[in-house]
């Protein structure tokens, strides 16, 4: 398969991901960047998060268009996403890779279990 075949077939099974359940996308593109693209784990990273960011506008739109959440719902976590992104991004050169890797397992091990126990 070619790299470009494997960038279209990371993405489509990163939006799919990402549009079945509303977020997530990353926890398919991530592992494909470093198996398939062999990018270093914080190039992986900083990638992954400039592809998921169009997933996740797309989904938002498709969400707002068929849900229709309340606005006064959705403002207060989008004002907490905004200061956590923007201290995450400052602080991302400064954590070591090998702690970003396991912040990033712990992390998917808790979603797992929490959705799978929800």
């Amino acid at each position: 398969m070619t790299d470009k075949r494997k960038a279209q077939v990371a993405g489509a099974a990163g939006g799919a991901v990402n549009g079945l359940f509303g977020g997530g996308g990353g926890m398919v593109v991530l592992p494909l960047l470093t198996k398939w693209r062999k990018l270093e784990a914080r190039s992986a990273f900083a990638t992954c998060v400039a592809v998921i960011l169009p997933m996740c506008c797309v989904s938002a739109l498709v969400y707002l268009w068929q849900v229709r959440p309340a606005l006064s719902l959705v403002l207060p976590y989008l004002a907490g996403g905004a200061a956590g992104g923007v201290l995450g991004g400052l602080t991302f050169e400064k954590v070591p890779v090998r702690l970003l890797k396991i912040i990033f397992g712990l992390f998917l091990l808790y979603a797992g279990v929490r959705y799978l126990l929800w």
